[in-house]
């Protein structure tokens, strides 16, 4: 049962956060973490944590350590790229399931500012620098995401108009949980640059400030505005940096633990981990990972689409998302309540547990026993993870 959930601010890659590395981003998470559940540090069985371009050697430990926890506890890194955060956590469910005892801390990390530059070893020993790692053979293709974006809006027929109207709407919902608070009380808040930060909406400090938001959701973004934005990766496509997230920088993580132990810790209600999933599809069409995976979920549980009350799905692109939801029956105004990734922003790693971490937050705005709630992630290479959660209280 997860019942405690945090995130630091999500903020674009080399702004605000850019001189804070992984282990350092996702430190105050953990402590808060385990504030908030009125746990022992000792009392940890392990740190499970999602990471996609880091440098490796195990952040999960690193991390740990950095937030005080004792050396007793034990850390574990996952990569499964996009997906590493709501991988992490549903490892630390199995684990729970499984008979772990104690409790868990899962979640992911990505600092995109501060990651290694990663090479080759060329002729000679002459460093041949790469943006990104191979996820499949080439022969079955490799596409980039973008590209694989447009893939999927071409296949499944999803139009430019849909994308820009899920943007702007992912937009306009962020804006507005941000200016009443709905973010207020997951948010970690984090020291900013030490040479001063880009401003948005006043939302982050500068000169060494506290970063204390997000700082993606623009305010001056409209439909006419979208409109302007040319394709960016196929001549003649639909995809463009309008209706694409950005890259970011953030942690984000919860606790996970037996509804026994949850009731010890005198945990007032959470959200109880009724099944995961993780599927393959054909690489060319990445973004389509998240139904396939959810779609086989949600058959298993016995639970039709219309049951759900609560969805988040990290929107990398709107075309993906919009497939997703599609192929699911689910309506597109259903899902991210708050906004997604295309206004906050795309912390690889992080985004798998920032969903959790909103799904825990909304539950709780508007409690209803029982409440199911799904969260998904498409993943590089032709993946998608998800994992059927319901509301439960102790009252």
């Amino acid at each position: 049962m997860i019942i405690a959930a945090r995130r630091t601010p999500i903020c674009r890659a080399n702004g605000a956060l850019k001189a804070v590395p992984a282990h350092q981003l996702l430190a105050p998470v953990l402590r808060a973490l385990l504030a908030d559940a009125g746990a022992a540090p000792e009392s940890v069985a392990d740190v499970v944590i999602g990471n996609a371009v880091g440098g490796g050697g195990n952040l999960a430990r690193l991390a740990a350590l950095e937030a005080g926890l004792p050396v007793s506890v034990p850390g574990v890194t996952v990569d499964r790229q996009c997906g590493s955060g709501l991988d992490a956590i549903v490892l630390a469910a199995r684990q729970v399931a499984a008979g772990g005892s104690g409790l868990y801390l899962a979640g992911g990390v990505e600092s995109i500012s501060t990651a290694p530059l990663r090479a080759h070893r060329g002729a000679g020993g002459v460093p041949d620098f790469f943006a990104r790692a191979q996820f499949v053979p080439l022969g079955l293709g490799d596409p980039d995401m973008g590209v694989a974006a447009e893939n999927v809006a071409a296949h499944f027929g999803i139009s430019r108009e849909r994308q820009d109207e899920l943007a702007l709407r992912s937009h306009r919902r962020a804006l507005a949980s941000a200016d009443a608070g709905a973010f207020d009380a997951e948010i970690v808040q984090l020291p900013g640059v030490a040479d001063g930060a880009v401003v948005s909406d006043g939302a982050v400090g500068s000169g060494g400030g506290t970063v204390t938001a997000d700082d993606g959701p623009r305010r001056g973004l409209t439909e006419a505005v979208l409109a302007r934005f040319p394709p960016v990766f196929a001549e003649g496509g639909t995809v463009t940096a309008g209706n694409s997230c950005f890259d970011a920088d953030g942690a984000a993580g919860v606790v996970i633990t037996s509804v026994e132990r949850a009731r010890e810790l005198g945990a007032r209600d959470g959200l109880l981990v009724l099944g995961t999933d993780t599927a393959g599809v054909d690489p060319r069409l990445l973004g389509i990972g998240a139904a396939a995976a959810a779609e086989r979920l949600l058959e298993r549980c016995g639970v039709r689409a219309a049951e759900l009350g609560l969805v988040e799905f990290n929107e990398a692109f709107a075309s993906q998302t919009l497939a997703c939801l599609d192929q699911l029956g689910i309506p597109a105004e259903r899902a991210n309540l708050d906004g997604g990734a295309l206004a906050l922003g795309h912390a690889y790693g992080a985004s798998g547990a920032v969903l959790v971490t909103r799904l825990l937050a909304q539950a709780r705005r508007s409690p209803v026993e029982g409440q199911l709630a799904l969260a998904m992630i498409s993943i590089a290479g032709g993946m998608g993870t998800a994992a059927l959660l319901e509301y439960r209280s102790f009252s």
